[in-house]
């Protein structure tokens, strides 16, 4: 199969992952082998695509639609694998080959250019946070899902890099580890979570309305993946006069809704916030890197 990587997986993986070069060169064999291995027949590269994988779509040899998944190593693409399987298509796309191989996934066929980030925005947080709510369940015995101390820890240390001699963010990001630090102390009951959640991941199906994609599945507690779902369409946000008041409406809103504490949604999304706006400013976004800064000091 020839064809050219979508650019924004080719621009994503030359921010985040020093091994990404290898995996693009290995690519086009690797799509040819998947595909020749399950009899599938392509129909076309989804564009743009993901920012740590890419998204094929397919037929199976019975004709039924479905989308082949590849994804780098460090894109944990086993741990989806896993997540999916656990979760068995309630509130998440189904997997529907079962068996681990080159971080291949193939997938129930979703309609990938309707998410629930199409629809109005107070609809659209709605729908998103009912399909969230689906997904957190109990981890599988003996699970080897990252835990959210692990994986925020990591992130800290990164951000504590981040912020060394720079005056203007140091402060966001000493209340954001302190924010951390309070949350950790006092861990209420972990759940399987999608991981890095948003209303893009969240696409309409045929099977169920809405179905969510992509998770970078950890266990830990229900706050943490739903405060990645507060700062959506946060160019909006802070485009309004009122985008502090909003947010802040916001997460008392989605704390209700979701019975979720909401001084540990609050801190949650202080910190991860941070955190992105952080990378955001090391990988070369600076704009990014504002509009996320900004909306964690409305914190």
């Amino acid at each position: 199969m020839a064809f050219e990587p979508p650019r924004r997986l080719v621009r994503a993986l030359g921010e985040t992952a020093p091994d990404g070069d290898a995996w693009l060169a290995e690519l086009p064999e690797l799509v040819r082998r998947a595909v020749a291995v399950r009899g599938l027949t392509v129909e076309r590269v989804q564009v743009p695509g993901g920012r740590s994988s890419l998204v094929v779509l397919v037929r199976t040899a019975d004709g039924t639609p479905a989308v082949l998944k590849l994804a780098p190593p460090r894109a944990r693409p086993e741990s989806e694998r896993a997540a999916l399987a656990h979760w068995d298509g309630r509130g998440a796309v189904q997997l529907l080959d079962g068996g681990p191989g080159e971080g291949v996934l193939l997938l129930e066929r979703l309609h990938p250019d309707v998410s629930v980030r199409s629809l109005p925005e107070a609809r659209a947080l709605l729908e998103a946070a009912g399909t969230l709510r689906r997904l957190w369940v109990e981890p599988p015995a003996g699970h080897s899902f990252e835990t959210v101390t692990g994986r925020t820890g990591r992130q800290a240390e990164a951000m504590r890099a981040g912020a060394a001699g720079d005056a203007e963010v140091a402060p966001l990001v000493a209340a954001a580890l302190r924010a951390r630090e309070d949350l950790l102390a006092a861990p209420p009951e972990q759940r399987l979570l999608h991981g890095t959640f948003r209303q893009s991941k969240v696409l309409a199906g045929d099977r169920l309305p809405w179905l969510a994609v992509g998770p970078d599945p950890v266990v830990g507690e229900v706050a943490f993946d739903l405060a990645r779902l507060v700062r959506d369409r946060v160019e909006d946000l802070i485009a309004s006069p009122s985008g502090a008041a909003t947010t802040r409406r916001r997460v008392k809103r989605l704390a209700e809704s979701l019975e979720v504490d909401q001084e540990r949604l609050r801190g949650w999304t202080l910190f991860r916030a941070v955190e992105s706006g952080v990378r955001a400013r090391r990988v070369g976004r600076p704009k990014d890197a504002e509009l996320l800064l900004e909306f964690a000091a409305w914190l």
